[in-house]
């Protein structure tokens, strides 16, 4: 998945800690890269910031539909940063400090990805634990290479899944095993993580940003509308019950049946050819 630089869509980042490029054959695709790989991407109130930022530009941005998040150097993300003082108790030592931290940077990241309107796909090589499984989770689909490994460490510190794993945890794989997983401190390879839940899809190492790519574009060709309402229908749908998710469902059937997307669906298939949705 080799990507270039599109300087004119990146937004603002802390330094370098986020890269924004977009794919040279697919420019509907922006690539998300977490740059601190001396620190296997563990992140920091910056690196936060800067990904928050990025990720709402790429839901503001009418040309983009699809982005990656990945993380440089053979790793998605370790967590915090253990090391930084922004990322424990000494970045504010007020009484709820430590939660007051949460809130603006990791939890922020899981908020902002759980809020936006068009799909993310986690690109996962190397670890993805504590927050960094966190962050994963909080995308709408997860690709792994065979050598990620994938886990809560948290406990390991003595700290909480606080970005948000025990929301998103027991959703993924199931209570029991979000307890074993985070209770132990178990981190699992590519193959187990796949079987519980954690990821979709698991490729060669070196297929990896190909693999990606192929998924990526596969997903900006979809109808975006549709892409859009099924996304958001689906995430709501788990905190409702069947009677209002059927009702929201109907209202949103009346809306994209009558789009142009659908038109042009129809079209496309009774003349044989690829569809082009245009997101209207």
């Amino acid at each position: 998945m080799t990507s270039t630089p599109d300087t004119a869509a990146a937004p603002a980042t802390a330094g370098t800690d986020v890269l924004v490029e977009r794919l040279p054959d697919e420019p509907s695709v922006v690539v998300i890269t977490l740059n601190r790989p001396e620190r296997r991407n563990a992140y920091t109130a910056g690196l936060c910031g800067a990904l928050v930022a990025a990720l709402e530009a790429y839901d503001a941005d009418p040309d983009l539909r699809v982005a990656v998040l990945r993380g440089a150097g053979g790793a998605f993300c370790s967590g915090g940063d253990v090391r930084s003082a922004d990322e424990v108790e000494q970045g504010d030592s007020s009484p709820f400090g430590h939660g007051t931290v949460m809130r603006t940077t990791g939890q922020a990241v899981v908020r902002t990805l759980l809020a936006l309107t068009k799909p993310v796909i986690a690109s996962i090589d190397g670890p993805a634990v504590a927050g960094g499984l966190t962050f994963a989770l909080a995308c709408d689909l997860r690709i792994a290479s065979d050598r990620a490994r994938l886990g809560d460490t948290s406990g390991r510190f003595g700290l909480l899944p606080d970005e948000g794993g025990t929301w998103l945890f027991p959703r993924a794989m199931g209570l029991e095993a979000a307890l074993r997983m985070s209770l132990l401190g178990e981190v699992y390879p590519a193959a187990e993580a796949q079987r519980l839940g954690l990821v979709g899809q698991v490729v060669p190492a070196a297929d990896l940003e190909e693999e990606t790519a192929v998924l990526a574009r596969r997903l900006a060709a979809a109808a975006p509308l549709a892409v859009s309402t099924v996304r958001r229908l689906m995430r709501s749908g788990q905190e409702q019950d069947v009677s209002p998710a059927l009702e929201a469902l109907q209202l949103a059937v009346d809306v994209v049946n009558r789009s142009q997307d659908v038109a042009e669906g129809v079209a496309a298939f009774v003349e044989r050819r690829p569809p082009r949705f245009r997101g209207a």
